[in-house]
């Protein structure tokens, strides 16, 4: 068994509270020791434990004042999410050697553990065997690449079942850190973030194509996770501009829909100062689920079925100022270079002349709006585009405004 310090070299942490689960944690390190890759089992007992290579002692000892915060409390609540900041911290520490991390456990390890999976690196396998992992795992995933397995049975012992499950999540994580995934040619290019939804794919398209040459362009779908995940790869390092032409979320955020990004939306330009470029993409809309879980006091408002599962809400004038002060705050708190495109002619598929969401005025509330509150400088421009946000000349103006900003 290695020192509670754990190595000086690369390892798989296999985490957990070993009061409860001793027996689970050591058996999946010990499978995954027996696949030739390093293993140290990470002890997160509040109360701590004898076990473990890592012991729950230093893990606290990563976030001062942890241990004496958790002697204080009465409430395992309280005393779980005091350790749950402290794993992250020791995660943070370490994550130069930690090449992966498999937690195990029910709903309260998995809440414990879940936050230090998510404060991993984009790429670095990670694993959570748990048992609410059949139900809604989206507040433990969040926008990050955790790879959730169901236990079918409760994690109270190893039986024939459990040792199978266990068995496979092992060799899932252990394949995971040893397999050479091969290199391609777009890896050598920087990376882009781009935003897009299914009524502004034909201006994300467009615009792909003529960065690609240049640019790994990654897009993600603007349904709120895609948005908290681009920020996530903004704030680590992974872009080195965002074309975010779907700010959608906003809308949801602001008016109670199901696909908002949070109150931290556009978050991660203000912090890097990479180049921004930004437009309205999809601000005629808020996102339902089906037509029946509309909120009752938007029921007599102009509703759109585009399927069984997802309703849209056209958004008024007064909401799209909201919207438009709102992003417009944003805008200037960005300390890099900042366009801001805004499509006259429509601000998606489904707002041009003759479309179901066309409101001119609307639109125009939107614009007002966000004149009104951008402090522009040399730094910062807003543009009208007399064009529709899918058109092919919209694209144009949008690749213009980044190239200008990047290449001067």
């Amino acid at each position: 068994m290695l020192p509670n310090d754990a190595s000086n070299g690369a390892f798989v942490a296999v985490v957990g509270t070993c009061d409860t689960k001793q027996d689970v944690l050591a058996y999946v390190r010990d499978l995954i020791r027996l696949a030739g890759v390093e293993a140290n089992l990470v002890d997160v007992s509040p109360r701590g434990s004898p076990d473990g290579d890592v012991s729950s002692d230093a893990v606290k000892a990563a976030l001062p004042g942890t241990a004496e915060q958790i002697a204080g409390e009465a409430e395992r609540g309280a005393a779980v999410t005091a350790m749950s900041q402290a794993l992250v911290a020791w995660t943070t520490l370490n994550s130069d050697r930690i090449i992966g991390m498999i937690g195990i456990g029910g709903s309260g390890n998995t809440a414990l553990v879940a936050p230090a999976l998510r404060a991993l690196p984009v790429g670095v396998p990670k694993v959570m065997v748990s048992t609410v992992a059949s139900g809604n795992v989206a507040p433990y995933v969040g926008p990050n690449d955790i790879a959730m397995m169901y236990s079918v049975v409760d994690i109270a012992g190893l039986n024939s079942i459990s040792r199978k499950v266990l068995g496979n999540a092992a060799g899932m994580i252990a394949g995971a850190v040893t397999t050479d995934i091969p290199k391609a040619d777009e890896q050598d290019k920087p990376a882009l973030g781009l935003t897009m939804f299914g009524v502004t794919t034909p201006c994300v398209e467009n615009v792909v194509s003529m960065l690609e040459s240049s640019y790994e362009c990654f897009v993600f779908h603007a349904t709120g996770t895609g948005g908290r995940t681009m920020e996530k790869l903004a704030d680590s390092g992974r872009l080195v501009g965002m074309i975010d032409t779907t700010t959608t979320e906003v809308a949801d955020l602001l008016m109670g829909g199901v696909m908002s990004a949070g109150e931290d939306r556009m978050g991660a330009a203000i912090r890097t100062g990479i180049p921004y470029v930004g437009s309205c993409g999809a601000l005629d809309m808020v996102n339902f689920g089906a037509r029946e879980t509309v909120p009752q006091h938007y029921r007599d408002r102009q509703l759109l079925v585009h399927n069984e599962q997802v309703t849209l809400m056209r958004t008024t004038a007064e909401e799209n100022a909201r919207i438009g002060e709102w992003i417009g705050k944003k805008l200037n708190l960005m300390e890099g270079p900042v366009r801001f495109l805004l499509p006259e002619k429509g601000v998606s598929i489904i707002d041009v002349e003759g479309a179901p969401f066309h409101d001119a005025e609307a639109d125009a509330a939107l614009f007002n709006a966000l004149e009104r509150t951008v402090q522009q400088t040399g730094t910062r421009r807003l543009i009208r585009v007399p064009h529709a946000i899918n058109d092919p000349e919209f694209a144009e103006a949008v690749v213009n405004s980044f190239q200008e900003i990047v290449e001067g």
